[in-house]
């Protein structure tokens, strides 16, 4: 069975890839992880806060105690002649990219324009063959506009693409006006991939406590709908931009992997099978997908890719309200 797809203009030799994890920042992992079938490899995010904070530590250490005698100011060089990258996540990456063939993607979380997007270039330097940009932002200013919102991912998306010339993912929510309309404009900004979609961790308020505390949940395979809104989107993205289609969020099963592929994905990404699976899930999934395809006589994955898209189906409002009325009576 050929399983072979593209994604960010990179063959892979199938559409499994373990999505951002700390797990993936282990070299040990990392093996386990190829050896299972994984097609690449996402590292952890590099966090905009991590960045910042550790150069205002550097800054403080450097400037302590300057101020006492004048000619000590010569003795230390300006702040911008450091790499304040944090480095342990750059070596990382460089140590991965030693003991796996497969492609490594280095990811970035942040949401200003600073200079923590010079990291995209060091991830670039240690070999990361792409780089997937984790935009989380919620904004709660009543004053902000969605227009004001949605140029702060344009922005921030132009400046890490000008800082390198690998191939960059944007990882999106899904909570744009009119995602179609974004899609495009990320597009014309520079997106070789959209990873649709990120997940925003709720809180939680301990009673007990009285602390508002994060809340971490695993998706699971009792909860299919976690994974609709990406079905859907990815169905009617399809054929209407150029940018790779990463599918992220609730895929469980090669049943899972194999609807996002025929509504138009490149790749199926995973995580949380992994948490609680472990890496040899991913040779299952590989092998009940092979198994389906067989029996439905399918040759390849670019056979069936896009076939369920909205372009495709000979009822596209199927992926929009009109049957809104009829999966009411079909599904009381």
């Amino acid at each position: 069975m050929d399983l072979r797809t593209r994604y960010l203009g990179i063959e892979l030799k199938n559409p499994i890839v373990p999505s951002a994890s700390p797990l993936n920042a282990k070299l040990d992992h990392a093996r386990r992880l190829e050896d299972a079938g994984a097609a690449a490899i996402v590292l952890p995010s590099l966090f905009e806060e991590q960045i910042l904070n550790e150069a205002r530590e550097l800054d403080m250490h450097l400037t302590h105690g300057t101020d006492s005698y004048a000619e000590a100011l010569s003795y230390f060089p300006e702040q911008e002649d450091y790499r304040l990258g944090p480095q342990e996540h750059i070596k990382k990456l460089q140590r991965i990219k030693e003991v796996v063939d497969i492609p490594v993607i280095g990811s970035l979380n942040g949401v200003s324009d600073g200079g923590w997007i010079d990291c995209a270039k060091q991830m670039e330097e240690a070999g990361a063959d792409g780089i997937e940009l984790n935009i989380y932002f919620i904004p709660t200013d009543p004053e902000m506009t969605g227009r004001d919102v949605e140029q702060i991912y344009v922005d921030t998306l132009n400046s890490v693409k000008k800082s390198v010339s690998i191939p960059v993912a944007l990882k999106i929510s899904p909570f744009f006006s009119n995602i179609a309309e974004m899609a495009k404009r990320f597009e014309e900004a520079g997106a070789d991939g959209l990873v649709l979609f990120n997940r925003f961790y709720q809180p939680n308020v301990d009673i007990e406590a009285l602390e508002v505390r994060p809340n971490i949940e695993l998706s699971s395979p009792v909860a299919p709908q976690a994974m609709r809104v990406h079905l859907r989107w990815i169905a009617i993205l399809h054929g209407r931009v150029q940018s790779s289609l990463a599918a992220s969020g609730g895929i469980h099963t090669g049943q899972d992997a194999l609807r996002m592929l025929m509504v138009g994905a490149d790749v199926a990404m995973i995580a949380s099978l992994i948490f609680k699976k472990g890496p040899a899930s991913i040779a299952g999934l590989l092998a009940e997908m092979s198994a389906w395809m067989e029996e439905k006589e399918y040759e390849s994955v670019a056979q069936l890719k896009g076939s369920m898209s909205q372009k495709s189906v000979a009822e596209p409002a199927a992926y929009e309200r009109a049957l809104y009325v009829q999966a009411l009576q079909t599904n009381p």
